[in-house]
Protein backbone atom coordinates (compact mmCIF):
# COMPACT_ATOMS: atom_id res chain seq x y z
CA UNK A 1 0.00 0.00 0.00
CA UNK A 2 1.34 3.44 -0.76
CA UNK A 3 1.61 6.31 1.68
CA UNK A 4 -0.29 9.05 1.09
CA UNK A 5 3.10 10.91 0.43
CA UNK A 6 3.93 9.51 -2.11
CA UNK A 7 0.38 10.63 -4.61
CA UNK A 8 0.95 13.16 -7.14
CA UNK A 9 -1.95 15.39 -5.01
CA UNK A 10 -0.20 15.60 -1.65
CA UNK A 11 3.44 16.76 -3.62
CA UNK A 12 1.37 19.19 -5.14
CA UNK A 13 -0.44 20.44 -2.34
CA UNK A 14 2.88 20.55 -0.02
CA UNK A 15 4.49 22.69 -3.48
CA UNK A 16 1.90 25.38 -3.01
CA UNK A 17 1.86 25.45 0.63
CA UNK A 18 5.19 25.50 0.78
CA UNK A 19 5.35 28.66 -1.90
CA UNK A 20 2.87 30.70 0.10
CA UNK A 21 4.95 29.95 3.20
CA UNK A 22 7.95 31.52 1.27
CA UNK A 23 6.05 34.20 -0.28
CA UNK A 24 4.42 35.29 3.06
CA UNK A 25 8.22 35.35 4.26
CA UNK A 26 9.36 37.13 1.88
CA UNK A 27 6.74 39.55 2.04
CA UNK A 28 6.74 39.83 5.33
CA UNK A 29 11.10 40.55 5.01
CA UNK A 30 10.20 43.26 2.47
CA UNK A 31 7.77 45.08 4.28
CA UNK A 32 10.12 44.99 7.76
CA UNK A 33 12.80 46.20 5.47
CA UNK A 34 11.58 49.16 3.43
CA UNK A 35 11.48 51.71 5.62
CA UNK A 36 15.32 51.23 6.36
CA UNK A 37 15.37 51.21 2.30
CA UNK A 38 13.95 53.97 1.82
CA UNK A 39 16.06 55.71 4.49
CA UNK A 40 19.43 54.74 2.87
CA UNK A 41 17.80 55.69 -0.19
CA UNK A 42 17.75 59.48 1.14
CA UNK A 43 20.32 59.56 3.17
CA UNK A 44 22.03 58.72 0.03
CA UNK A 45 20.85 61.19 -1.74
CA UNK A 46 21.78 63.82 0.82
CA UNK A 47 25.34 62.73 0.30
CA UNK A 48 25.09 63.16 -3.43
CA UNK A 49 23.84 66.38 -3.45
CA UNK A 50 26.49 67.43 -0.91
CA UNK A 51 29.43 66.33 -2.42
CA UNK A 52 28.46 68.22 -5.33
CA UNK A 53 28.38 71.18 -3.77
CA UNK A 54 31.79 70.62 -2.35
CA UNK A 55 30.61 69.34 0.98
CA UNK A 56 32.25 65.99 1.42
CA UNK A 57 35.42 63.87 3.12
CA UNK A 58 37.79 63.87 -0.10
CA UNK A 59 41.31 63.58 0.45
CA UNK A 60 43.81 64.21 -2.36
CA UNK A 61 42.52 61.44 -5.06
CA UNK A 62 39.77 59.52 -3.35
CA UNK A 63 35.93 60.82 -3.23
CA UNK A 64 34.65 60.30 0.05
CA UNK A 65 30.81 61.19 0.88
CA UNK A 66 30.11 63.02 4.13
CA UNK A 67 29.16 60.14 7.11
CA UNK A 68 25.85 58.56 7.19
CA UNK A 69 25.77 60.09 11.21
CA UNK A 70 26.61 63.39 10.15
CA UNK A 71 24.81 63.78 6.67
CA UNK A 72 21.27 65.04 7.93
CA UNK A 73 22.73 67.83 9.90
CA UNK A 74 24.91 68.70 7.35
CA UNK A 75 22.05 68.70 5.07
CA UNK A 76 20.52 71.19 6.92
CA UNK A 77 23.27 73.06 7.81
CA UNK A 78 23.95 73.85 3.44
CA UNK A 79 20.89 73.22 2.09
CA UNK A 80 18.83 76.46 2.32
CA UNK A 81 16.17 75.41 0.23
CA UNK A 82 14.14 72.96 -1.94
CA UNK A 83 12.48 73.51 -5.03
CA UNK A 84 9.84 72.28 -6.92
CA UNK A 85 10.14 73.70 -10.63
CA UNK A 86 7.13 72.11 -12.86
CA UNK A 87 6.62 74.43 -16.26
CA UNK A 88 6.29 78.07 -14.79
CA UNK A 89 5.80 77.44 -11.46
CA UNK A 90 8.10 77.32 -8.73
CA UNK A 91 7.28 76.29 -5.25
CA UNK A 92 9.08 75.69 -2.18
CA UNK A 93 8.44 71.86 -0.52
CA UNK A 94 11.27 70.36 2.17
CA UNK A 95 10.64 67.13 0.39
CA UNK A 96 12.22 67.71 -3.27
CA UNK A 97 15.07 65.35 -2.59
CA UNK A 98 12.27 62.79 -2.25
CA UNK A 99 11.10 63.54 -5.88
CA UNK A 100 12.12 60.08 -8.23
CA UNK A 101 13.98 61.50 -11.21
CA UNK A 102 13.16 58.26 -13.39
CA UNK A 103 9.68 58.43 -12.43
CA UNK A 104 9.34 61.93 -13.57
CA UNK A 105 11.05 61.52 -17.00
CA UNK A 106 8.41 58.67 -17.41
CA UNK A 107 5.79 61.12 -16.79
CA UNK A 108 6.65 63.73 -18.95
CA UNK A 109 7.40 60.90 -22.15
CA UNK A 110 3.59 60.16 -21.50
CA UNK A 111 2.94 63.71 -21.70
CA UNK A 112 2.26 65.05 -18.16
CA UNK A 113 3.99 68.01 -16.49
CA UNK A 114 7.55 66.85 -14.94
CA UNK A 115 8.60 67.80 -11.83
CA UNK A 116 12.02 69.19 -11.63
CA UNK A 117 13.83 69.31 -8.09
CA UNK A 118 16.18 71.86 -7.23
CA UNK A 119 18.35 72.39 -4.11
CA UNK A 120 19.64 75.83 -3.33
CA UNK A 121 22.68 75.48 -0.63
CA UNK A 122 25.01 78.20 1.03
CA UNK A 123 28.69 77.75 1.57
CA UNK A 124 31.35 79.89 2.78
CA UNK A 125 29.13 83.36 1.21
CA UNK A 126 28.79 81.57 -2.46
CA UNK A 127 25.14 79.83 -3.40
CA UNK A 128 25.31 76.42 -5.15
CA UNK A 129 21.97 75.47 -7.29
CA UNK A 130 21.76 71.26 -7.35
CA UNK A 131 20.01 69.73 -10.24
CA UNK A 132 19.73 65.75 -10.12
CA UNK A 133 20.10 64.41 -13.46
CA UNK A 134 19.49 60.56 -15.26
CA UNK A 135 20.31 59.05 -18.53
CA UNK A 136 21.81 55.76 -20.17
CA UNK A 137 25.54 54.63 -20.75
CA UNK A 138 26.56 51.84 -22.20
CA UNK A 139 25.13 48.96 -20.23
CA UNK A 140 22.31 50.87 -18.21
CA UNK A 141 21.32 53.78 -16.25
CA UNK A 142 23.65 56.59 -15.12
CA UNK A 143 22.56 59.32 -12.89
CA UNK A 144 24.25 62.76 -11.32
CA UNK A 145 23.80 65.41 -9.58
CA UNK A 146 25.36 69.17 -10.45
CA UNK A 147 26.02 71.88 -8.84
CA UNK A 148 25.83 75.16 -10.53
CA UNK A 149 26.40 79.30 -10.07
CA UNK A 150 23.32 81.11 -10.76
CA UNK A 151 24.94 81.68 -14.03
CA UNK A 152 25.21 77.90 -15.20
CA UNK A 153 28.81 77.83 -14.59
CA UNK A 154 29.54 74.46 -13.03
CA UNK A 155 30.92 74.27 -9.48
CA UNK A 156 30.80 70.35 -8.77
CA UNK A 157 29.62 67.30 -9.79
CA UNK A 158 28.93 64.16 -8.83
CA UNK A 159 27.87 60.80 -10.87
CA UNK A 160 27.50 57.07 -10.39
CA UNK A 161 25.87 54.26 -12.50
CA UNK A 162 24.14 50.99 -12.45
CA UNK A 163 26.34 48.62 -14.68
CA UNK A 164 29.06 50.37 -16.42
CA UNK A 165 32.71 48.48 -16.92
CA UNK A 166 34.88 48.49 -14.07
CA UNK A 167 37.97 50.08 -15.25
CA UNK A 168 36.46 51.94 -17.88
CA UNK A 169 32.79 53.90 -18.24
CA UNK A 170 32.26 53.13 -13.92
CA UNK A 171 35.03 55.47 -14.07
CA UNK A 172 32.70 57.95 -14.27
CA UNK A 173 32.65 58.56 -10.46
CA UNK A 174 36.07 59.12 -10.18
CA UNK A 175 37.83 61.72 -8.79
CA UNK A 176 39.83 62.65 -12.08
CA UNK A 177 37.24 62.95 -14.26
CA UNK A 178 34.65 64.66 -11.99
CA UNK A 179 36.94 67.52 -10.92
CA UNK A 180 37.53 68.44 -14.45
CA UNK A 181 33.61 69.56 -14.73
CA UNK A 182 34.35 72.40 -12.27
CA UNK A 183 34.41 75.95 -13.90
CA UNK A 184 32.78 74.46 -16.81
CA UNK A 185 29.95 76.94 -18.56
CA UNK A 186 27.21 75.31 -19.37
CA UNK A 187 26.64 77.98 -21.78
CA UNK A 188 28.14 79.75 -24.80
CA UNK A 189 27.21 83.59 -25.89
CA UNK A 190 24.29 83.58 -23.75
CA UNK A 191 22.70 80.60 -25.14
CA UNK A 192 22.86 76.91 -22.85
CA UNK A 193 25.00 74.26 -24.76
CA UNK A 194 26.01 71.82 -22.40
CA UNK A 195 29.44 69.99 -21.81
CA UNK A 196 30.78 67.66 -24.41
CA UNK A 197 33.12 64.62 -23.09
CA UNK A 198 35.08 64.74 -26.19
CA UNK A 199 37.83 62.40 -27.33
CA UNK A 200 39.23 65.53 -29.41
CA UNK A 201 39.35 68.18 -26.49
CA UNK A 202 42.89 69.95 -27.14
CA UNK A 203 42.81 71.05 -23.87
CA UNK A 204 43.94 68.09 -21.92
CA UNK A 205 45.09 70.06 -18.45
CA UNK A 206 41.36 71.22 -18.53
CA UNK A 207 42.38 75.28 -18.66
CA UNK A 208 39.95 76.42 -20.80
CA UNK A 209 36.51 76.60 -18.97
CA UNK A 210 34.62 78.30 -21.78
CA UNK A 211 35.40 75.50 -24.40
CA UNK A 212 32.48 73.33 -23.28
CA UNK A 213 34.40 70.02 -23.31
CA UNK A 214 36.07 67.97 -21.08
CA UNK A 215 38.37 65.06 -21.84
CA UNK A 216 36.71 61.65 -22.31
CA UNK A 217 37.91 58.45 -20.48
CA UNK A 218 39.95 55.90 -22.43
CA UNK A 219 37.89 53.06 -23.88
CA UNK A 220 34.76 54.70 -22.57
CA UNK A 221 33.43 56.52 -25.66
CA UNK A 222 29.78 55.40 -25.37
CA UNK A 223 29.65 56.31 -21.59
CA UNK A 224 31.14 59.46 -22.17
CA UNK A 225 28.77 60.41 -24.60
CA UNK A 226 26.18 59.30 -22.49
CA UNK A 227 27.07 61.48 -19.51
CA UNK A 228 27.36 64.11 -22.40
CA UNK A 229 23.64 64.14 -23.38
CA UNK A 230 22.40 63.62 -19.78
CA UNK A 231 23.82 66.99 -19.13
CA UNK A 232 22.53 68.20 -22.02
CA UNK A 233 19.10 66.96 -22.19
CA UNK A 234 18.21 67.28 -18.26
CA UNK A 235 19.87 70.83 -17.08
CA UNK A 236 18.49 72.89 -20.36
CA UNK A 237 14.95 72.22 -18.53
CA UNK A 238 16.42 74.06 -15.68
CA UNK A 239 17.36 77.06 -18.02
CA UNK A 240 14.17 78.93 -17.74
CA UNK A 241 14.36 79.10 -13.90
CA UNK A 242 18.19 80.16 -14.32
CA UNK A 243 17.02 83.22 -16.87
CA UNK A 244 14.62 84.22 -13.95
CA UNK A 245 17.54 84.79 -11.45
CA UNK A 246 19.41 87.30 -13.61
Amino acid sequence: MSKKTDSNGYTLIFAIGMVLVVGALLAFTASSLSPMIQKNREIEKQQNILYAMGVNENDETSAVFISKDKVGGEFSKYIKRQLVIEGADVKESNEAYLIDVKKEQANAKDGKTRRLPLFIGEKEGKTFYIAPIRGKGLWDAIWGYVAMDKNMVVQGVFFDHKGETPGLGANIKQRFFMDDFTGEDLMSNGVFKGITVSKSNADPKNEDKNDNEVDAIAGATITGDGVAAMIKSELALYVPYFKTLK
